[in-house]
């Protein structure tokens, strides 16, 4: 009945052949064969059953109908899937297959390869006894039987294999009453063959209600040939319909082959679904409160607003006139930072000798805080009162005591207050406020969550004890379902807890959804540009617009789509009226990228991650002052970025995740900041926010993004590295320690209210009993296994060597358990690089989508060859890959670039553990090898470069130059540039002036160590007694001629290609290279002077010894240091002979 057959018509002489051919095809057709309906239905049903033609004019026809009748079935299987009518997709699909294919439902689907010979195919169709499904199972003898033709038998049974076919499994948490999520993890169970199948085979995943009507979710699975062998992952989320069904069932329907088709049954038999959320706090109308309300007019100048909007006016009685722990849950741009303020300024009146802890999840959310209140608290407080931690625990600990304000990530206030017990300093927290807890949620969740719960069993301890000012804490987020089980864990009375709805928001907010069909991600980006650039002029009217896009690349273009289509429409730019273009095309041709100036000069701007600090701040500074008008991200910058306005659009709501190879949805978090972002507080009446998103998501995103959000723990996932701390701390001595310790936390208040989400299968008191101990004892066994810790009969729990080099790092006890198993006596740089590379710490790094490529090219110019096992896509040989391009200073990528410094700074750590992990084994080679390659990380160089090169702006023709040089001596070293006439220097370095000022930094913060050593009583060491020598370190300078600052920076490190600031430390060890044995080991923080004592058992023989004494600095090649140490050791007591020759001259310079 379609439009497209309206034309054919039945001729005269086709009649007769019609009449045959309708006697002949399978399904009877009810109209006389002269109607033109007939005509079609009997063409269409002769291709299928490939039945012959005679006449001509048939056979055009047939031609036309047929590629139409699958053209039109698709449609309509599109229009049933829109629709989520179930019966009619499945149907629909299954026509137009039968149409590509040319074979009937009833027929076997062997007949989709183009090999089987019909005489076999009619023997398989007359067993239609044996179902499809069981042919997997049969053998080739058994398939050659089938079929009587032995021989055929091979053949048959391949093709069987070759069928798509796939093995599901399903993983089902609710999240809330009205939501399930679904993890589907889909296992090709056929060989893939190129010839066959093509690169891809696409899947429709179809989501049914128990009577099979409708469709509840639908998306399209793509298995690639790369990926066939791995198990691949869906993350979905399908309603959960009232009353609750008994089941539910996920059909995965091959796209182009018939009869392929997997069906896994959902029940709901023992699923407890959670708790009703309790409804959120009505926002009052009250009078705006003035900034005077706080009563001291020093305080009243920090706010520089007229007055306080009204979520901060219905919480400031609670947070500035009491003392109570209070949560403050708003949507993102709401001012919640200011409800902490209240708090800090209740301390500040109220107990002056207080501190204050700030802890966010991010560094992106700390940096700015402490930037604003290091300018604002700083003027009331006097100069260095608000600090922001470093990441090192002792010079954290010196900035936790001495000041009022600290500013900290979660991981760095995790490491300082992992031992609180001995740190007086984390006992003296007054007031502890954690923001965005909505990450509780989210990655760094757990970590938020043991930070939380060990504050909170601090303040218990104190409130016991009875001491008057125990701790506050103050707690703010996003918009929760469940905040009052939050405010339960933290402390916080039903009055202090303050949860608005998300749909409160100080400057209303407009949310417009629009949703893109495109199942093929670069098409559907593709498709939102010009949507973007229409939302951006129907909705901005010359207002500020941000756009969130999901990756680097797609910022730079985005960018260039705007300024072309504004150009070519409108023919103007987004810049301010009041702009001169002279002035702009100024600014844009200081700005170091190319594709920043060309944009900027339409008035777009676009930032990412990898840019010039010097251009972030330019294009900041270029949006703030209103020069230019739209301002294109990617979302991984959206915490980092400080700007708000008028209008967000996000572009997508996923990106690529090259570590599980597949598209996964942004977190909700980030989701909520973006669109708080569109909230110029006292500047517009409202907001607008534009969301462009995949079909199947919308229903998803409304749900999450109009309610408020229901956060799960984590924990569960992650309790190895925080037990194994707290065994270290002794907080766990036992396993009922252990259940005690999770009684604290906020995942043990989850058990009971979401139980399916943790696997529990009742919330009685048993149930929950037993999966805590079922719990700690996997995690303690696992602990105990990769020997971290030890476990007795009685149950009671000891830390072990590896455990307390992983807590004491930081470092992650998978980590730790590699190191110890991979580290062998004869391990060199090669493996130790190898070893670090492979940590679990950097098992997060991003691939993006594309990265295997420029990898693999970079793969082929390295120094030392990958390990064959190594995979693109595998973070850890990412890491290797940087690492090496580190010292081999390549050039990458903005993205690569990032990436790299992040695998650079987080490699100090896990050196220093691993040259713990080498000493406890006693090895002397494999320790030095690690120590030179700290040496490495920190400069950018190979070993084997010449140690000129890790000065500023050496390059291979200076150093060249300098050994050429024929002077005195010759110039081998650091110090020999030192000592050099101005002028000869000037003439081998040809630098100008400003570099020339670098150089000098470096050569005079380059260490010049005088190392003094005396073994304590030489002459009476007798075999297998402990012996002492005592280590003197001192740095040559010439104090008189050094100012105050000078001296503060002695001891940072001059290291140009190192990210961030880092402190000098050596190693003094002391060892016998002949046997490769280390004997002793210390490492010390050196600033002037500093004395060490080493101790070890002298060796079980007498004899003499020739030791060494290595002091090896952990920053600087070039700079290391050995000596002799002659020991000669008597006979023990025991032995008759007790004489001892020993030579006392034991000091050397």
């Amino acid at each position: 009945l379609s439009g497209e057959f309206a034309h054919i018509t039945v001729r005269e002489e086709e009649k007769l052949e019609l009449a045959k051919l309708a006697a002949k095809v399978p399904i009877p057709v009810k109209e006389s064969p002269n109607e033109p309906s007939a005509k079609i239905n009997i063409l269409l049903q002769a291709y299928i059953s490939r039945l012959k033609l005679d006449g001509f004019a048939l056979v055009s026809d047939m031609a036309f109908i047929q590629q139409s009748a699958a053209r039109i079935m698709r449609a309509l299987f599109e229009i049933a899937l829109r629709r989520n009518w179930a019966g009619l997709a499945k149907l629909t699909l299954a026509f137009s297959n039968m149409v590509a294919h040319r074979i009937w439902r009833s027929q076997t689907p062997l007949r989709q390869f183009k090999n089987v010979p019909e005489v076999v195919a009619r023997k398989l169709e007359r067993k239609s006894d044996i179902e499809w499904d069981r042919y997997a199972d049969l053998t080739p003898s058994d398939l050659g039987e089938l079929v009587g033709v032995p021989k055929m038998g091979r053949v048959l049974h391949k093709l069987v294999n070759q069928f798509p076919r796939l093995d599901l499994s399903a993983h089902i948490q609710p999240i809330t009453r009205s939501m399930l999520r679904v993890e589907l993890t889909l296992i090709s169970a056929f060989q893939f063959d190129v010839n066959v199948h093509g690169y891809v085979q696409l899947f429709h995943v179809v989501i049914e209600d128990v009577n099979g009507e409708n469709v509840l979710h639908h998306e399209v699975f793509s298995l690639k040939l790369s990926s066939s062998e791995e198990e691949n992952v869906l993350v979905f989320t399908v309603p959960i319909l009232e009353p609750l069904p008994p089941s539910y069932f996920i059909r995965v329907i091959s796209d182009r082959w018939l009869h392929s088709e997997s069906v896994l049954p959902i029940s709901f038999r023992n699923t407890i679904l959670p708790a009703k959320f309790p409804p959120p706090t009505e926002l009052l109308d009250l009078q705006p409160l003035p900034p005077s309300a706080i009563g001291e007019a020093a305080l009243a100048k920090l706010f520089t607003f007229k007055a306080f909007n009204p979520i901060q006016t219905q919480t400031f009685h609670e947070l500035f006139k009491t003392d109570r722990n209070c949560i403050v849950c708003a949507p993102s741009g709401s001012g919640k930072t200011t409800c902490a303020e209240f708090a800090i300024l209740r301390m500040l009146v109220k107990n002056p000798n207080g501190k204050v802890v700030y802890v966010a999840p991010k560094d992106e959310i700390a940096q700015p805080t402490y930037d604003d209140w290091k300018i604002r608290f700083g003027s009331i407080l006097g100069g260095g009162k608000v600090v922001k931690l470093t990441g090192e625990t002792a010079p954290d600990l010196r900035l936790l005591n001495d000041n009022k304000i600290i500013v900290s990530t979660v991981d760095q206030w995790d490491a300082l207050s992992r031992r609180w017990r001995q740190r007086k300093a984390v006992q003296a927290v007054s007031v502890f406020i954690v923001d965005e807890l909505h990450f509780l949620g989210g990655d760094v969740g757990p970590t938020l969550e043991v930070v939380i719960s060990r504050m909170r069993f601090i303040s218990g301890q104190q409130q016991q004890r009875g001491t008057s000012d125990s701790m506050r804490i103050v707690g703010l987020s996003a918009s929760l379902a469940n905040a009052r089980e939050v405010g339960e864990w933290m402390g916080v009375s039903n009055k202090s807890l303050f949860n608005f709805s998300p749909k409160v928001r100080p400057t209303p907010l407009e949310i417009y959804f629009q949703s893109f069909d495109q199942s093929n991600y670069s098409a559907r980006l593709m498709a939102m540009a010009k949507p973007a650039y229409n939302a951006v002029i129907r909705h901005s009217t010359g207002k500020p617009v941000i756009i969130f896009v999901p990756s680097r690349r797609q910022a730079q273009l985005s960018a260039i789509d705007l300024m072309t289509y504004h150009e070519s429409q409108e023919g103007g730019t987004f810049l301010s009226k009041n702009v001169q273009p002279e002035q702009i095309e100024r600014i844009a041709s200081e700005l170091r990228e190319p594709a920043l100036q060309q944009v900027v000069a339409s008035g777009v701007g676009f930032l990412h991650g990898g840019m010039a600090e010097s251009d972030w701040e330019r294009i900041t500074e270029l949006y703030a002052d209103g020069i230019i008008r739209v301002l294109v991200c990617p979302t991984d910058v959206c915490w980092k970025l400080k700007a708000a306005a008028h209008l967000v659009i996000i572009m997508g709501t996923e990106a690529y995740d090259g570590r599980e190879r597949r598209y996964t949805d942004y977190p909700i978090a980030d989701v909520l900041h973006m669109m708080g972002k569109a909230s110029r507080q006292a500047i517009d009446q409202n907001g607008k926010c534009v969301l462009f998103c995949h079909a199947p998501k919308k229903e998803h995103l409304k749900k999450l993004l109009y309610e408020p959000l229901p956060i799960e723990s984590h924990l569960n996932y992650y309790l190895h590295d925080h037990f194994n701390s707290e065994i270290v701390t002794k907080t766990i001595g036992s396993m009922q320690d252990a259940v005690d310790y999770i009684t604290w936390t906020f995942l043990y208040r989850r058990f009971a209210k979401n139980p399916n989400y943790y696997g529990l299968q009742g919330t009685s008191n048993v149930h929950l009993s037993e999966h805590l101990s079922e719990m700690v004892e996997t995690v303690l066994g696992d602990l105990e296994e990769s020997k971290c810790c030890e476990m007795s009969e009685e149950g009671d729990v000891s830390p072990l060597n590896l455990g307390m080099i992983a807590a004491y790092y930081y470092i992650q006890y998978r980590t730790i358990e590699i190191v110890a198993s991979s580290v062998t006596a004869k391990t060199k740089i090669r493996g130790v690089m190898e070893i670090l590379s492979a940590a679990y710490e950097f098992g997060s790094l991003p691939v993006r989508y594309g990265e295997e490529k420029a990898l693999k090219i970079l793969a082929r110019t390295l120094t030392h060859k990958l390990p064959e096992t190594s995979e693109f896509h595998d973070s850890n040989t990412k890491a290797l890959i940087l690492l090496q391009s580190h010292f081999s200073r390549t050039s990458l990528s903005a993205d690569l670039r990032s990436d790299q410094k992040r695998v650079v700074k987080e490699s100090v750590s896990l050196i220093q553990a691993i040259v713990d992990v080498i000493s406890s084994n006693g090895w002397l080679k494999p320790a030095l090898a690690a120590m030179e390659l700290s040496q490495m990380v920190v400069q950018g160089l190979w070993n084997k470069d010449h140690v000129l090169k890790q000065i500023p702006h050496f390059t291979d023709e200076i150093v060249r130059r300098c050994e050429a040089h024929e002077g005195e001596e010759p110039i081998e070293s650091v110090f020999d540039i030192l000592t050099l006439d101005d002028d000869v220097r000037n003439d081998l370095l040809r630098l100008p002036d400003n570099k020339m000022a670098d150089v000098a930094v470096f050569c005079n913060s380059y260490p010049n160590m005088d190392v003094t050593f005396k073994v304590e009583n030489p002459d009476d060491v007798t075999a297998g007694d402990p012996v002492q020598i005592t280590v003197q370190l001192e740095r040559e300078i010439d104090e008189d001629e050094m100012d105050e600052e000078e001296l503060s920076q002695l001891g940072v490190v001059s290291a140009p290609l190192f990210p961030g600031e880092k402190r000098e430390a050596w190693w003094v060890v002391v060892g016998d290279t002949k046997t490769n044995s280390l004997l002793s080991l210390k490492r010390v923080n050196l600033v002037q002077k500093q004395k060490v004592k080493l101790e070890f058992i002298a060796p079980e023989e007498a004899g003499d010894y020739d030791l060494i004494l290595f002091c090896m600095s952990d920053s600087y090649l070039g700079c290391d240091q050995e000596y002799s140490v002659p020991l000669s050791v008597a006979v023990g007591e025991s032995d008759d002979d007790d004489d001892s020759d020993s030579d006392s001259d034991n000091s050397e310079e």
